[in-house]
């Protein structure tokens, strides 16, 4: 046989990676890194899950993380499910895929539910932590996407900001007409405030709960009102007092829904305690316009907001109350937003403020019914 024709094995794999580049063998050690530290201990109690041997350098949805966390902090898939909006078998397909994925059991199912495993309770902080990152990411991009196109997103509860708020707005599209204005109804505050508006750019409500990293500029103060079921023994009365309805039947609101802000609409802060008789858990402006249409219950609120109810909900009206403190109307945004729209949008309204004062209508006037 000639010895040119002569067989020779193969030349080793290794000669294939040396062709490759310094980044991509770089990312390879990387690789080996990721799978590597961390790998489960075979004396270890945590029982691994059938991939285990499977790198962990890949990367799995979020959707998978957020129905575990939810899963873990409900403990039973058939409630989760319920909750996701997801077939029970989807989500148990999604635990089990991510299980796979990072090589390890996180939840142990049982005939009751479902408990965490020693896995599971490590990963579930991590897990939250991720998901809030990852939202935070988002609601930033989204943010800088409306400030590079001269739009900004404005939240409220209560009565739109053309309604409440119409003198601030024109104001502002008048000085930049070009800029792109949109409202979104927010659900009643909620611990902390920063969470609360964080989907929005800046917010336009009344006495949210002041923390660090939230700016605050009050725009007006005005007095506060009784929406009462028009059967109310009261209801035919022109103006209330504190003591006329201090231990009256109240609305209460979700335990969500912060606590001062909640106390203030059922007058904790003139009582100096909750009320002592509640009825329903108003988590949204339209479940508590749904309670107070089919509850003997009460509610106080700002006088602006309770002549837009009386007008559009049938069976209730407002009575002015003549001597409870005020309701502070104001801009709530976060410290260090990057939208010019929100800073244009401020300086306005602090020009507003300044040229009326302590003089402002709605603090001076004194309230009166009104009768649809």
């Amino acid at each position: 046989m000639n010895s040119d024709r002569t067989w020779r094995p193969p030349k080793p794999a290794i000669v294939a990676h040396r062709s490759r580049s310094n980044q991509e063998r770089c990312r390879d050690r990387l690789v080996c890194r990721g799978a590597c530290v961390g790998a489960p201990d075979p004396a270890s109690a945590v029982r691994s899950a059938p991939s285990a041997g499977r790198s962990l350098a890949m990367e799995f949805k979020r959707g998978q993380l957020r129905n575990f966390v939810m899963v873990a902090e409900d403990g039973q898939m058939t409630r989760a499910a319920r909750t996701l909006h997801l077939a029970q078998p989807a989500l148990s397909h999604s635990i089990s895929q991510l299980e796979s994925e990072l090589g390890i059991v996180l939840l142990e199912r049982h005939a009751r539910g479902v408990a965490l495993t020693a896995a599971g309770e490590a990963f579930l902080p991590k897990a939250r932590a991720a998901l809030a990152a990852a939202d935070d990411a988002l609601r930033t991009a989204e943010s800088l996407a409306r400030a590079s196109s001269g739009a900004m997103e404005v939240g409220y509860i209560g009565p739109p900001p053309a309604v409440n708020a119409r003198e601030l707005f024109d104001a502002f599209t008048d000085a930049y007409p070009r800029a792109t204005v949109s409202f979104r109804e927010l659900p009643f505050p909620y611990d902390p405030t920063s969470a609360w508006i964080e989907e929005v750019d800046i917010a336009f409500a009344h006495s949210p709960a002041s923390e660090h990293g939230i700016c605050i500029q009050a725009l007006r103060s005005e007095p506060r009102a009784m929406v009462v079921p028009g059967d109310h023994p009261l209801a035919e009365r022109s103006e209330l007092t504190v003591a006329d309805v201090v231990d009256d039947l109240y609305l209460a609101y979700h335990p969500d829904v912060q606590a001062v802000w909640a106390g203030f609409h059922s007058l904790d802060d003139h009582r100096g305690a909750p009320a002592r008789r509640t009825a329903d858990h108003a988590r949204t402006p339209p479940e508590m316009l749904t309670m107070m249409a089919s509850r003997r219950a009460v509610t106080a609120v700002p006088l602006s907001d309770a002549r837009v109810i009386e007008s559009v909900l049938r069976g209730v009206v407002a009575i002015p109350l003549t001597d409870a403190d005020p309701a502070s109307l104001a801009l709530v945004w976060r410290e260090g937003a990057h939208n010019p729209c929100v800073d244009a949008l401020v300086m306005i309204a602090g020009q507003i403020t300044k040229r009326d004062g302590a003089g402002h209508p709605a603090s001076q006037s004194r309230p009166t019914r009104v009768r649809n």
